[in-house]
């Protein structure tokens, strides 16, 4: 109705009322309707035919009450301009909003005319009406369905039979609230198209993505109908949900992945029984966070495909490469189920876990050794308990610097064989031409195993980047110094230069370093030569009196047959 429409009404009221100025004009002809108050918001006027519900108060002139729905705690159901209701009523009705509220005074003809209702409404009575439009729908009318928002990414819609979690508000039309699940802490849970739901809102769930949210508006004949529920829906009550989807599966889901970066090459792939390390972030489908490996700093490790991890994860983890980042959503059955987990992962969540692996290796894995370079013409390398001498970096597989013997003023020295160093380095530098260079992948049982050392992770794969600077030959495990040749026939009395009897340190070093310079023997490689030649007098100078005698001076092979200790 126009605003110049209700001025005219509200003067033509106010001549009915009896303004001293205006006299009587005489009895009404039709309804005189005041719409004080109108919503902002009008989506829908009611028309002759649409089903409306309503709350009034019924007075007469002098403002006693006739009747009132209020009185009754119940709203006022009927068709409009179908001759159901008054004739004053049913034009006042026509028009008017939801929330609408509106005056009607309703002449007698239009009302109980001239009969009245007996021992209620007299003859011949004029009738006020306060109403207010509470719902209106049609036969014909169909679900609404509005989108609020919606993320940019929807890689999946509702279907049937598809189980959703969502959270919702409910209101009648007018606003009344009746529900809600925010109220309660926890989404509400169920299939969708399998008679579990009213069928508005079967249909309202098709088609929407996790974290959409919606408006949904749900005719009496798609929701609860003529008989209402309990005492929070009336009969004949049309419904409006405000809906945010947090998740939803099928119960034949299997695990999804999405690879977010492959690093190229990829020269293997995880496998079941592979033991991998890796940090991941793990959210619900609406974002919220759960757990991360990162906000503990150490990476999540474990064998895959063996149960030691929900089975999503021990499917979504095979084929990995190292450095993959990959995203891996699961379904509740291969997550946590119904009952979810602690107070993080409610029942019947999706898992989304966003994984980046770090290395992966299986406890069978040798070193894998690539060579970089290899001089040509190398006819001779490196061999068990040689002496050498090299250069390293250090890394994990993803990068990470450890250590590198470019930081020290020379290269690193060991003894191939003498346990100083992990066991994978010293099968990568064993079979090595001196300038050669080679790349080693370690398996953390040939490094620094489950504990890992300091700087290390516990079960971390190591790459080294090797180069052989220098080599020395070695000598037999046990020995410090070996012939060349027949040992002398009379050792003793060579050694003992100034011929008294006895062998001092000083005597015992230069015969020696003769020896060594002759090409008689050598020495047991090593950064300091003067202490394997002071270890060799020691083991000899049995009673450490500080000289070695005929009786202590023993060689080596016959040592060995006595199993006392080691020496020449």
């Amino acid at each position: 109705m126009a605003p110049g429409s209700r001025c005219l009404l509200l003067l033509l009221l106010l001549g009915i009322l009896g303004a001293p100025a205006l006299g009587n004009p005489g009895p009404l002809e039709d309804v005189v309707i005041d719409r004080y108050y109108i919503p902002k918001i009008c989506l829908r006027e009611a028309q002759m035919g649409d089903f409306v519900r309503y709350h009034y108060n019924g007075t007469f002139k002098d403002g006693k009450k006739f009747d009132s729905s209020y009185d009754r705690g119940a709203t006022v159901a009927g068709v409009v301009g179908v001759g159901r209701l008054i004739t004053g009523m049913d034009r006042g009705l026509q028009g008017m909003c939801v929330n609408e509220r509106r005056h009607l005074i309703v002449p007698p003809h239009l009302g109980y005319g001239s009969i009245g209702v007996a021992g209620l409404i007299p003859p011949d009575a004029t009738l006020y009406f306060d109403v207010v439009m509470l719902d209106i729908w049609n036969k014909n009318d169909k679900l609404q369905v509005t989108t609020v928002s919606k993320p940019e990414r929807c890689n999946r819609t509702v279907e049937n039979s598809d189980f959703v979690r969502y959270h919702y508000n409910g209101t009648l039309l007018d606003g009344t609230p009746f529900d809600s699940s925010y109220s309660k802490g926890s989404t509400y849970d169920t299939y969708v198209g399998t008679g579990w739901l009213i069928k508005g809102m079967d249909q309202g769930l098709l088609g929407m993505c996790a974290g959409e949210k919606r408006s949904i508006i749900i005719p009496p004949f798609l929701a609860y109908g003529e008989k209402g529920y309990g005492t929070v829906i009336p009969p004949q009550a049309s419904l409006v949900f405000s809906v945010l989807l947090v998740d939803f599966h099928n119960p034949k889901d299997g695990v999804f992945l999405e690879h977010l970066e492959v690093p190229e090459p990829c020269k293997r792939r995880a496998v079941t029984g592979d033991f991998v390390r890796y940090h991941y972030n793990g959210t619900l489908m609406d974002g919220t966070l759960f757990d991360s490996s990162y906000s503990r700093n150490q990476t999540y490790n474990t064998y895959i495909g063996k149960g030691y991890i929900i089975p999503g994860m021990d499917q979504g983890l095979q084929g990995v490469c190292v450095g993959e980042q990959r995203r891996v959503v699961v379904p509740p059955h291969l997550a946590y189920g119904e009952d979810g987990a602690g107070d993080k992962i409610p029942g019947s969540a999706v898992l989304i876990f966003d994984v980046h692996v770090v290395d992966f290796h299986n406890p069978a894995d040798p070193v894998e050794i690539e060579t970089v370079f290899r001089p040509e013409g190398c006819n001779v390398t490196t061999r068990d308990r040689d002496f050498v001498r090299y250069h390293y970096n250090c890394s994990l597989l993803d990068g990470t610097r450890l250590f590198s013997s470019h930081d020290y003023e020379k290269p690193q020295e060991v003894t191939l064989g003498a346990n100083k160093v992990i066991e994978g380095l010293n099968s990568g530098l064993l079979d090595m031409c001196v300038g050669e260079r080679r790349v080693l992948i370690i398996p953390p049982h040939l490094g620094h195993g489950e504990s890992g050392a300091r700087g290390v992770p516990g079960s971390a794969v190591l790459r080294f980047e090797v180069e052989l600077i220098s080599m020395e030959e070695g000598v037999p495990e046990g020995y410090l110094f070996i012939w060349h040749g027949e040992p002398p026939a009379n050792l003793y009395e060579q050694m003992d230069l100034n011929k008294d009897g006895g062998i001092p340190a000083d005597e015992f070093s230069t015969f020696i370093k003769t020896q060594v310079a002759e090409g008689k023997g050598r020495l047991m490689p090593s950064s300091d030569p003067e202490k394997v030649i002071a270890d060799m007098f020691q083991n000899q100078d049995r009673n450490q009196d500080g000289k070695i005698t005929p009786e202590e001076l023993k060689l080596k092979s016959d040592e060995d047959q006595e199993k006392i200790h080691e020496e020449l």
